[in-house]
C-alpha cells in the first residue's frame, strides 16, 4: 500500500499544533501561577496569613489542569483502544508526573520552610498512589468498563466512574497517609473539591473528546 502524499496540513497537525499545545503547557506554570497568586495571594502556613478565599482557583487551574491533562491520556486511550492500553499509559503518564511533582514540592517546600522542615516527597505514598495507581486505574477501569464501545453513553459513563473512582481515592490518599496530611485535617470539605471538581471535569470532557476522534477516524485499529 502506498504511503499518502504530503500535505499542507501535515505540517500544521504534525509540527505547528504540538507547539502550540506544548506553549501552552509551560505558560501555565510560568505565567499564569504568577499572575493568578498575585490576583489571589495563597495562605502562608509560617505566617499564619489565611490568604485569598479564591485561591483555589490558583491550584484548579494549575495542578488541576496538569493532572486532567495527565489523566485524559489513559482514560482516552482505555475508552478507544483497550483496558490495557489505558493501564499502560496510566502507568507511563503517572510516573512521568510523580516525578515532576515530587521535584516541584520539594524544591517549593524548600524555599518556604527550609531544609529542616523538608520531606522526601519521592518516598511520600500518596504521590505514588495518586499518580501511578491512579493513572493505572483510570485507564485500566474507562477500558474495562466501555469494553471498546463507541456508544457515547457508555463512553461517558465509564470515563465518568473511573475518574470519580479516582477522584476518591485521592482524596483518601491526601487526608490518611500522605505526609501533608495535616493540612487537610482543617478543611477536609475543602480538599474533597479541589480534588473532585477537576476530576468530574475530566470524566465528562475526555469522553467527549473520545467521541469526537471516532467521528475523524482517530481512533486505534481493532484486530
Amino acid at each position: 500500500m502506498e504511503t499518502e502524499k504530503f500535505k499542507l496540513k501535515d505540517i500544521g497537525f504534525g509540527l505547528v499544533v504540538p507547539v502550540i499545545v506544548g506553549l501552552i503547557i509551560v505558560a501555565f506554570p510560568a505565567i499564569l501561577r504568577p499572575a493568578l497568586d498575585s490576583w489571589f495571594p495563597p495562605p502562608n502556613m509560617m505566617t499564619g496569613d489565611p490568604g485569598s478565599p479564591y485561591a483555589f482557583l490558583t491550584v484548579i487551574f494549575t495542578h488541576g489542569f496538569a493532572q486532567m491533562v495527565m489523566f485524559a491520556v489513559p482514560l482516552i486511550l482505555g475508552l478507544l483502544w483497550n483496558k490495557w492500553a489505558g493501564g499502560c499509559a496510566g502507568f507511563i503518564m503517572g510516573t512521568l508526573y510523580y516525578m515532576g511533582m515530587a521535584g516541584y514540592n520539594i524544591i517549593t517546600s524548600l524555599k518556604s520552610f527550609g531544609v529542616e522542615y523538608t520531606y522526601n516527597l519521592y518516598a511520600d505514598p500518596s504521590f505514588i498512589g495518586n499518580y501511578i495507581v491512579c493513572g493505572i486505574l483510570v485507564g485500566y477501569v474507562a477500558g474495562a468498563l466501555n469494553n471498546g464501545s463507541y456508544s457515547f453513553k457508555r463512553m461517558l459513563g465509564a470515563g465518568l466512574t473511573a475518574a470519580l473512582l479516582v477522584g476518591v481515592l485521592q482524596f483518601v490518599f491526601n487526608i490518611t497517609v500522605a505526609f501533608s496530611a495535616w493540612m487537610t485535617a482543617g478543611d477536609p470539605l475543602n480538599a474533597a473539591f479541589l480534588t473532585m471538581l477537576p476530576m468530574i471535569i475530566l470524566g465528562i470532557i475526555a469522553p467527549i473528546v473520545a467521541k469526537v476522534m471516532t467521528w475523524y477516524g482517530i481512533a486505534p485499529m481493532k484486530h
